[in-house]
């Protein structure tokens, strides 16, 4: 007899808040506190070493954007040149321009924006609303997209393509675990358009597009913090004012481009660097809980 495939589909009321950029409205859910185990075992599919070893963390509650940011929130920031700290942001970077299936394409995921533009983005939207919105520490980040699970996806053991956007039609490497094949949309997805979130009620945590981290590129976890504070060398106002550090950090989740395996939840990349641009690379926010 076949074994059966789990994948789960967690249902639970929305717990957060919502701020807004003008008029464009910006959904924030609510982490709670708690301690997670960071990493994966070596049992897993497709685990790879700078996952190791598994260490316990503890995090302190915190609001998160529950979809990358948007197409329109970004335009919304871009616009406020009154706001600006260290650069200047293009108002529409994206690659992806067109509606997607009828829904707006400003409701499409950011893309081809750098570290040190997020940052700037994060830094405006705290001008902004007088709250301290920053990027997430990869902890942050783990825990977020994790939500109480252990498995390699928030939702279960295995990833299907009616789940998540990324590459799911490649001959030999388009399924993970016993899960099956898929379709490859060859671009972005509009966010929360599937139905489906974890349980902090968190949407787009696999693929789509990758996420900034604040933290520093390491090849392993030896010597992390295990207070969920970002792994860095500068402060990252530091970072953003004089560009000191252009070495690799941390981006999160797998994107529309890649694998099933690239979109585990603990799955790791270091870029080519803060500078870097693609059309398969945005960010999401988190704001400190309690801050404002």
């Amino acid at each position: 007899m076949a074994e059966k495939m789990i994948i789960k589909r967690p249902k639970q009321k929305f717990r957060g808040y919502r701020d807004y950029i003008d008029d464009v409205p910006l959904e924030l859910a609510l982490i709670p506190h708690g301690t997670f185990t960071m990493g994966a075992p070596e049992d897993e599919e497709g685990t790879r070493d700078n996952e190791r070893p598994q260490h316990d963390v503890t995090i302190s509650s915190f609001l998160m954007g529950r979809y990358p940011v948007t197409q329109a929130q970004w335009k919304a920031i871009a616009l406020h040149t009154d706001l600006k700290v260290n650069i200047d942001l293009e108002e529409d970077p994206s690659h992806f321009k067109k509606p997607y299936e009828g829904i707006d394409r400003w409701l499409r995921p950011v893309e081809q924006v750098n570290w040190y533009e997020a940052v700037e983005f994060c830094q405006r939207l705290s001008q902004l609303t007088g709250r301290d919105y920053q990027l997430p520490s990869e902890a942050q980040w783990e825990y977020a997209c994790r939500a109480g699970t252990t498995t390699p996806f928030h939702f279960g053991d295995t990833i299907t393509t009616d789940l998540a956007n990324y590459n799911g039609a490649s001959e030999n490497y388009g399924s993970y675990g016993k899960g099956p094949k898929g379709e490859f949309r060859e671009q972005t997805t509009p966010v929360g358009c599937f139905d489906v979130a974890n349980a902090f009620g968190l949407s787009d945590m696999h693929g789509n597009v990758w996420e900034w981290c604040l933290d520093d590129w390491h090849n392993n976890y030896e010597n992390a913090p295990n207070d969920g504070s970002a792994w860095m060398e500068f402060e990252p106002s530091y970072l953003a004012k004089n560009k000191q550090n252009n070495s690799n950090c941390v981006m999160r989740g797998g994107s529309w481009l890649d694998l099933p395996n690239y979109c585990r939840s603990a799955i790791r990349y270091d870029g080519d660097g803060r500078v870097v641009l693609s059309s398969d690379l945005g960010f999401r926010v988190v704001c400190v809980f309690g801050s404002g």
